[in-house]
């Protein structure tokens, strides 16, 4: 997937509609309700590292991963004199650690962002197999809502001074994926240049993901309706699930 290359110099900019404070305090207030008031947190899917930083502050030790370069590159210009922040160029589908960690989180649907339920499922068994005993997973996801009747045949567009971009959004129902093409016009010198990526998104049932933390050897805690104590309705645009080690049974894949 060739995504957040260009739009890494832009990321933060057009992104400034996202309230990130909030969404981290909610996040820390689950964690903390699951015992993980300090120590150490892997963030998949880390970005520029915007809520990395977040948690961060907030006390806690942070490793950040991500498959874009281009987007870590940004974090760690960001994180200068951060010593508690880790950054690794790694996929969240085959990430390696060199120990475990007491939480793993991943924000701003980059679970969406796995194509594949087999390697979703892979995922989750690498987060069990990197959580201390007893360790608490949080993820959030867009859902089949948002991307059928929200996102799908959409299409977005911003103009900035730094840049403009087109975002159009094409869903499949038959594979529920949803296709963003993107195209950016970044400003350099006086002049704009022309950037096009694609990204894409799957979106999951969330009984079907339920099912697939717990066939990772996870134990699904809940799921709620995003910054919210509430079970998922019907009209719901984002979810969080919450899962927690039981006790590890590492499956081979």
């Amino acid at each position: 997937m060739e995504a957040y290359t260009s739009f890494a110099q832009v990321y933060d900019i057009f992104m400034d509609n996202i309230p990130y404070e909030k969404w981290c305090q909610y996040l820390i207030r689950l964690l903390k309700e699951h015992g993980v008031d300090n120590g150490l947190i892997l963030e998949l899917g880390c970005g520029t590292g915007k809520i990395t930083r977040i948690l961060y502050e907030n006390g806690y030790d942070m490793i950040g991963i991500d498959n874009a370069e281009e987007m870590l590159t940004v974090a760690r210009e960001y994180s200068e004199g951060m010593e508690g922040i880790l950054y690794l160029l790694q996929d969240m589908r085959n990430f390696e650690l060199y120990g475990t960690v007491k939480a793993v989180v991943s924000i701003c649907d980059s679970m969406n962002y796995i194509l594949d339920e087999e390697e979703l499922l892979q995922v989750f068994y690498l987060v069990n197999n990197y959580l201390d005993p007893e360790g608490i997973f949080i993820f959030d996801m867009n859902t089949l809502y948002k991307y059928e009747v929200l996102l799908g045949e959409t299409t977005i567009a911003e103009n900035r001074p730094e840049g403009s971009f087109i975002w159009e959004n094409y869903y499949d129902s038959q594979e529920n994926i949803n296709e963003y093409d993107l195209t950016l016009f970044i400003k350099e010198g006086e002049l704009f240049r022309k950037y096009e990526e694609t990204h894409y998104q799957k979106a999951y049932e969330i009984e079907r993901v339920i099912k697939l933390i717990e066939e990772s050897g996870l134990e699904f805690i809940t799921v709620y309706d995003a910054f919210t104590k509430e079970t998922p309705n019907e009209k719901s645009e984002r979810v969080y699930f919450i899962a927690k080690e039981k006790g590890k049974e590492i499956k081979e894949k």
